[in-house]
């Protein structure tokens, strides 16, 4: 299979994946990779990081930066709209699943 048309389809899957998280907990891009990695996505920082500022400018996640052990590290949370997406994104997600699981 061609591993472009897998990557622009795993590409929405990993965003729900972002919020589901950021929602639970705020994350960093170094967990969220390792998170990714366990469920067999294979992406790089530079992928991810992208993706994570681009959903940080679409208002689907917030950012904080924290200092740990002098480095900047980088926090999301989930705002409104990224927990409107998500519940969207479920709802839309199981209607798939039901549809496509026989």
């Amino acid at each position: 299979m061609d591993n472009k048309v897998l990557r622009k389809l795993f590409l929405g899957f990993i965003q729900i994946h972002i919020l589901h998280h950021a929602k639970e907990e705020a994350i960093y891009g170094s967990w969220m990779l390792d998170e990714l990695m366990e469920h067999g996505y294979e992406i790089s920082a530079g992928t991810l990081y992208p993706i994570l500022h681009t959903m940080e400018k679409d208002g689907l996640l917030t950012k904080e930066e924290t200092n740990v052990n002098g480095k900047i590290r980088k926090y999301y949370r989930t705002t409104d709209k990224g927990n409107h997406v998500l519940h969207e994104a479920r709802a839309k997600a199981y209607e798939l699943f039901k549809e496509i699981k026989s």
